[in-house]
């Protein structure tokens, strides 16, 4: 039974803000802990009277200012839950009786934070300096009549409603900033108290806003027009009374203007707002390094159902023997016995348990391995993750940014076909500028022009893309697949567990997003590598969910063919390594994989990050793959992993191990023996540990 203290809660006035809280006022759908007590005691506020009561402790829980947050970096943001647009917002509006341009004041609408941050960011972009004035909500449209054409005025809320056709000149700031980076605009989102939220009450929070979107959006704007329609009949100057729209006008906004998610590229744009603030000299928050990631703290998640049973207590003790012999012979490990081999099991009994279960899957003495070129066509990325040296803002104007023409990826592609290359492995940063149909026009340039496979696109630029395009993943993916995409490397994986994910990159996909776009995929008849990066701080416990996850969709699909881990590489990075990255711990990590992934067929060796060496020991530790020969790779590089191997070299280590070397294709077919013309001057950099 769950049972809890009643939260206090101010929620937003305006009518973009009701269906967020619309559930939570109704005493008869509002939720309810399991004695009948209510979850949630609601108050209306303005915004920035909201994020106050919040500050004052007036209340637990508040629908806030984005801006707000700023000053308090301490209190736990509602995961999925915002106010923003993708595009125009229709209010919130700058008017003016003259171009705004020219205007010597604006007066600022004193009830939302964000809204004024974000005229300030845009003017300053602009060059723009006009005196701004801070005044009383619902003010500043008198205020700019009453200035003879020198002013202008931020409104906001639903006092907005049709400003467009009652000046000459305005600005909807949402549409400003989606013409400024091609990205969602987010205004306010649930925060908290720490320790307030627990996983019941996120929930309750996210059933509420799907509950009032889905059923009551028509209910909610009929109810405000009624609302405004008697607050009219009260008021003693008709000029100064807000217009009232048809219902299906408000509810036309509330279902297609207002965006109510803060998913992946919600999220994107969050940090895009904050960051270009930041760097304008507009906000500073407390406790953050100059050189540090502006960071959000999402309140945590449910503790997953099998991770609940793991740490159940069993009637009899775990058999460390038992379970290595079971995993040996192929039988399947429990998520506890995984737990319990990582942190109980002595490394070189691990591995020969991992060799010897290599050997029953693999008893013909080989070890593959792949001839690829990792290009990465564009640098420029808004997703900011603290753990990649590689990428360049959007906004950057130093030059180290980046888009590859068709002439620089034509000579790259061509010789990877004069090296015997067979694949392309495509990857990039975020970059807001391009849309799918700039992948389609790539994919069938290529495939016109060359005989290289696509391994292209992570589930990361997946979900970017859908989002820039709003069509749901798999329409996205089989627009891709038509084009001539091949295959998915499983980049963006990193650990597959949100508590880690929300600390080394806030703004990134879930887990779940990341694993959707992989089930989409392989329903797609398309295959794909799963990957892991470990040395976050992370514990035996997420390692082994990630594992779990992988393989209760490999149960699924049979999509994966192979699976890589590889260590944290922190050079020159943000985010300062502060845990074990070793090859002993490499070597654990990958021997228990072989063991835990028992649908997964091949694992690979991550010789870059840590030698050829290493390599070598990785192959008696349940690898059955020695990577990639490549042409070309710059993001791991980019963070200290300068190991470099030809193919000659790369065999010359599989013969040193005692294995024969043969070369593959993406789905572990093996390919014919003699090298094909001019393979052997090639001369490759690393491989990505992202590769197939």
């Amino acid at each position: 039974m769950t049972t809890g203290k009643t939260i206090r809660v101010r929620a937003v006035s305006f009518l973009n803000g009701r269906p967020l809280y619309h559930t939570l006022a109704d005493p008869k759908h509002t939720p309810r802990y399991d004695d009948g007590t209510p979850m949630f005691e609601l108050v209306e506020a303005l915004p920035a009277d909201c994020a106050a009561a919040l500050a004052a402790g007036e209340c637990e829980l508040g629908l806030v200012p984005v801006a707000s947050y700023v000053a308090h970096p301490e209190w736990e943001v509602v995961p999925g839950i915002g106010i923003g647009c993708r595009g125009p917002v229709e209010t919130v509006i700058v008017c003016a009786d003259r171009p705004i341009e020219e205007v010597e004041t604006i007066y600022l609408d004193g009830a939302s934070r964000s809204s004024a941050l974000l005229l300030r960011l845009l003017l300053h972009e602009r060059g723009l300096s006009p005196k701004l004035e801070r005044v009383a909500h619902g003010r500043g449209e008198g205020l700019v009549h009453a200035s003879k054409g020198r002013a202008a005025a931020l409104i906001i809320g639903d006092a907005a409603f049709g400003l467009q056709a009652r000046f000459a000149h305005t600005w909807d700031l949402g549409a400003k900033w989606f013409e400024a980076t091609g990205l969602p605009m987010v205004f306010a989102f649930w925060a908290a108290r720490p320790g307030v939220l627990g996983p019941e009450h996120v929930e309750a929070l996210q059933r509420a806003r799907d509950r009032s979107l889905g059923k009551y959006a028509e209910a909610i704007a009929k109810q405000y027009r009624d609302e405004l329609i008697a607050r009219l009949d009260e008021q003693q100057d008709p000029a100064d009374a807000e217009p009232v729209l048809p219902e299906t006008r408000y509810a036309d906004y509330l279902r297609k203007t207002i965006r109510y998610g803060l998913e992946t590229q919600q999220r994107e744009g969050l940090v895009e707002y904050l960051a270009r603030c930041r760097a304008a000299g507009l906000i500073e928050i407390p406790g953050l390094d100059d050189e540090d990631q502006i960071h959000v703290k999402f309140v945590g998640t449910a503790t997953p159902e099998a991770l609940v049973a793991a740490r159940a207590r069993r009637a009899a003790p775990l058999d460390l023997d038992e379970i290595l012999a079971r995993a040996e012979a192929g039988g399947r490990i429990d998520l506890a016995e995984g737990i319990f081999l990582y942190e109980n099991a002595p490394l070189m009994r691990l591995g020969e348990a991992a060799d010897r279960r290599r050997q029953a899957l693999h008893d013909h003495g080989v070890v593959t391995y792949i001839i690829d070129r990792n290009v990465n066509y564009t640098n420029y990325c808004v997703t900011r993750c603290k753990f990649c040296n590689f990428y360049v803002p959007p906004t950057d104007k130093t030059g180290r940014g980046y888009v590859l023409s068709k002439d620089q990826l034509a000579e790259k592609f061509r010789e990877t076909e004069a090296l015997g290359g067979i694949q392309i492995l495509l990857q990039g940063g975020l970059n807001p500028d391009l849309g799918l149909d700039y992948y389609e026009d790539l994919f069938r340039w290529t495939k016109r022009n060359f005989s290289l496979r696509l391994h292209a696109l992570s589930p990361t630029e997946i979900i970017h893309i859908a989002q820039i395009e709003e069509l749901p993943v798999i329409e996205v993916l089989r627009r891709l697949q038509a084009a001539g995409m091949d295959s998915l490397p499983g980049g963006g994986a990193e650990i597959l567990d949100d508590e880690i994910r929300n600390r080394i990159s806030p703004f990134k996909n879930s887990t779940d997003e990341w694993l959707a776009v992989m089930r989409a995929a392989h329903e797609l008849g398309m295959r794909s590598s799963a990957t892991m990066v470990f040395g976050f701080q992370e514990t035996a416990e997420h390692i082994l969910m990630h594992l779990d996850r992988l393989r209760g969709l490999q149960d699924e699909t049979g999509g994966f063919t192979a699976f890589i881990a590889w260590p944290f590489q922190a050079d020159g990075t943000r985010l300062k390594l502060r845990d074990d990255t070793s090859a002993f711990r490499y070597l654990r990590v990958q021997a228990l994989a072989r063991l835990y992934l028992d649908n997964i067929d091949n694992i690979q060796v991550s010789w870059p990050t840590l030698g050829p060496e290493i390599g070598e020991i990785a192959l008696r530790f349940g690898a059955n793959d020695f990577g990639s020969v490549m042409i070309e790779e710059n993001v791991v590089s980019t963070a200290g992993a300068h190991f470099m191997m030809t193919a000659k070299q790369i065999e010359q280590h599989i013969r040193l191990a005692g294995f024969e070397p043969r070369r593959r294709t993406m789905t572990y077919t093996l390919l014919p023996r003699s090298p094909g013309p001019g393979e052997q001057a090639a001369s490759s950099s690393s491989l990505s540990p992202s590769a197939a």
